[in-house]
């Protein structure tokens, strides 16, 4: 039998995503507020996770569910290497680490993989829908925050096998809605994708401390510059 998932997620979801959304570095980002140490150590996490996961996917191609929603062309894992390597230079593969929020969140997408493939499915929602559709907004933001151009640095978000994003999201929740599960299984991958958001939410706040102290020193050093130009502007009064 199948199952209604497409809307069963949306809707299961939604409190999960406001909540991710209103995570303070979330809240930041989205107003504008991107500090480029704290946005390069998002991407090696999501580096970390992407590679889990694409992996895992590629070896369950042939999966009765999880299968079912592999779509190559979603794959992050190129993109965020070229990312990394505008971040972190060329021998980037040394620089990076992951932290304890990324780690954890890369063994339950190992751990679903080898016990319940099809839980699979919740974190492939969670994270390529989200991809493609605030995937621009986000890249636009990034670009006048960090002052990048030509689209370096924000590779993450570029899709270019997928010409109609719109049209490929419907067909992803197709795809979905067309998965040969039963109503538990079904919930059961809502649960998954709640769990997800939870961990991405984990990887966010970590990076809160360090945008906070940047925030903080932004502000230190504008302080100080309109105080030396209004000691200056007073002698030369004087």
């Amino acid at each position: 039998m199948s199952v209604n998932l497409a809307a069963m997620l949306r809707e299961g979801t939604k409190k999960s995503h406001s909540m991710a959304e209103n995570v303070g570095f979330v809240k930041c980002f989205l107003k504008g507020v991107v500090e480029k140490a704290s946005y390069r150590k998002l991407v090696m996490n999501l580096y970390f996770v992407y590679s889990a996961m694409e992996e895992e996917m590629g070896k369950l191609q042939d999966h009765p569910v999880a299968g079912k929603i592999y779509f190559p062309l979603l794959n992050r894992k190129q993109s965020l290497e070229e990312d990394l390597r505008f971040y972190y230079g060329s021998n980037w593969r040394e620089e990076i680490a992951i932290s304890p929020a990324g780690q954890a969140y890369v063994e339950r997408i190992r751990e679903v993989a080898n016990s319940a493939p099809e839980l699979l499915v919740a974190h492939s929602y969670t994270r390529y829908l989200g991809d493609l559709s605030g995937g621009q907004i986000l890249k636009k933001i990034a670009q006048r925050a960090m002052n990048l151009n030509d689209g370096a640095g924000t590779a993450f978000y570029e899709f270019p096998d997928i010409s109609d994003e719109k049209a490929f999201k419907n067909k992803y929740r197709q795809s979905l809605d067309e998965l040969q599960i039963d109503m538990a299984t079904a919930e059961r991958i809502v649960d998954e994708a709640n769990a997800a958001f939870g961990m991405n939410m984990k990887l966010f706040q970590e990076l809160e401390g360090n945008l906070i102290k940047a925030v903080g020193q932004m502000l230190f050093n504008t302080l100080t510059r309109r105080r030396v130009r209004g000691s200056t502007e007073l002698a030369t009064a004087e």
